[in-house]
């Protein structure tokens, strides 16, 4: 079989359907915000931004399974191992449903630990435990969409993804406004419009990795039991997770740290970083075309398309970056102006806004390389390399803040930044030597 060549063709054809899939998450979080805000009151509106951020941040854990999916499987499929490309999907989606399962069960501990670390108002606490206890049923379809994204994403099909995430959101989005403005249903009509939205987009995920289930190793419990590839992943999974976790205790400690500045800095900060999230939607696509191609090579054994996916996929990504900066740069004072109504801080957002024009080229490298470890599962370099910029990270807020207030810390975040992808650069040249 002849292997397609790396064009910058092929890369697109992976990158735009991520990048167009992307831009519905904010769009239903504003929808779910919105429709609840129709009712008049704080309550609601507070219950299902709780509710929501809760079960978000649990299902972040199991962020792994695509990452470690898309790696795994993409291997395989360079190395011609279809045996392996359906059993690992049947892997990863037990572990989804088990991961499901326990939560199912230990929803009880998991919700007090949340409400005891971000205690609410009673009203809106009760409120917000209505809406987890209807939306904790489908975590198994939940997670399981990132096992089947990442298979997608592994075999170039993200145009599949794209329509998972179009069918889920838009399917969330509609249901939402029948459920609450329609019928009355409230808070309760949030949720069940989403349950029965994970329950699709698991559906459609399925059906579009139905192929994997044409091949009878799918069910070839001795391959998908196999104890070595089992460890192989489990180890892989954990050192995404500790990778994953830390660069969330950055941005988390980012927030709470900006707190000490007062409201308006902190109001500030929190429009800013929504361009840093703006950059991370756009340059998803080409992280995962990087993800996608490098685990090819690598599972073709061949460094030569290896380098070459690396630079192509780069190059789309420095493209995007540069992209960004320019239009963060005259569009910016704008953007903020859409997001914030107070002159304060629209101000103060203004101050701080050279920092949001440098970081989509100071952190390109950064998320290039993510997607390049990604595909050739190399979690301990990701891992061990993430601790080194957490680390300089800390150094950074405790050095510059005390000159600098606000500027130390955004400078410190942006250091972050760059050193991932120095230390992520510099283990890149043995990445290839292993394939020489």
């Amino acid at each position: 079989m002849t292997t397609p060549e790396i064009t910058h063709r092929r890369i697109l054809k992976i990158a735009l359907p991520v990048v167009l899939s992307n831009a519905t998450v904010p769009i239903l979080g504003a929808v779910d915000v919105g429709v609840v805000g129709q009712l008049g009151e704080a309550v609601p509106i507070g219950a299902v931004a709780m509710g929501a951020i809760i079960l978000s941040t649990i299902y972040w854990i199991f962020g792994f399974l695509r990452m470690g999916t898309a790696g795994l499987v993409g291997q395989a499929a360079g190395a011609g191992d279809d045996a392996e490309v359906s059993a690992f999907l049947t892997r990863a989606l037990l572990i989804a449903g088990a991961g499901g399962l326990a939560l199912i069960l230990l929803q009880p501990l998991i919700f007090a630990g949340a409400f005891w670390l971000s205690p609410a108002s009673p009203e809106v606490e009760s409120l917000a435990r209505e809406y987890l206890f209807i939306r904790i049923w489908t975590a198994p379809a939940a997670i399981a969409v990132y096992a089947l994204t990442g298979w997608l994403v592994a075999m170039e099909r993200t145009t599949g993804v794209f329509w998972v995430q179009l069918i889920m959101n838009g399917a969330n989005i509609l249901l939402d406004l029948w459920f609450v403005l329609g019928l009355g249903w409230g808070v309760q009509g949030v949720a069940i419009a989403t349950v029965i939205a994970e329950l699709m987009g698991a559906g459609v995920g399925i059906y579009l990795c139905r192929d994997a289930f044409q091949n009878v190793e799918w069910r070839n419990w001795l391959r998908v039991f196999d104890r070595a590839k089992l460890i192989r992943m489990g180890l892989l999974n954990v050192d995404i997770l500790i990778r994953s976790a830390l660069l969330m205790a950055i941005f988390t400690s980012f927030v709470f740290v900006g707190a000490r500045f007062g409201d308006v800095t902190l109001a500030a900060n929190e429009v800013l970083i929504q361009f840093t999230y703006i950059t991370a939607y756009a340059m998803d696509g080409f992280a995962f075309a990087a993800e996608a191609l490098i685990a090819r090579a690598i599972g073709q054994k061949n460094p030569k398309r290896l380098r070459k996916s690396a630079l192509k996929c780069s190059f789309w990504g420095m493209v995007t970056c540069v992209s960004m900066s320019i239009f963060f740069a005259f569009g910016g004072t704008w953007l903020i102006s859409v997001m914030a109504k107070s002159t304060e801080v629209q101000t103060t957002a203004a101050d701080y806004l050279p920092w949001m024009i440098a970081a989509p080229i100071l952190g390109c490298a950064s998320w290039m390389l993510d997607g390049i470890f990604i595909g050739a599962t190399q979690g301990r370099d990701m891992r061990n390399m993430m601790i080194l910029s957490a680390i300089i990270y800390v150094i950074a807020v405790i050095t510059l803040i005390p000159t600098y207030g606000n500027h130390g810390l955004w400078a410190a975040l942006v250091i972050s930044f760059v050193a991932r992808g120095i230390t992520l650069g510099a283990r890149y040249p043995a990445l290839e030597r292993s394939l020489a």
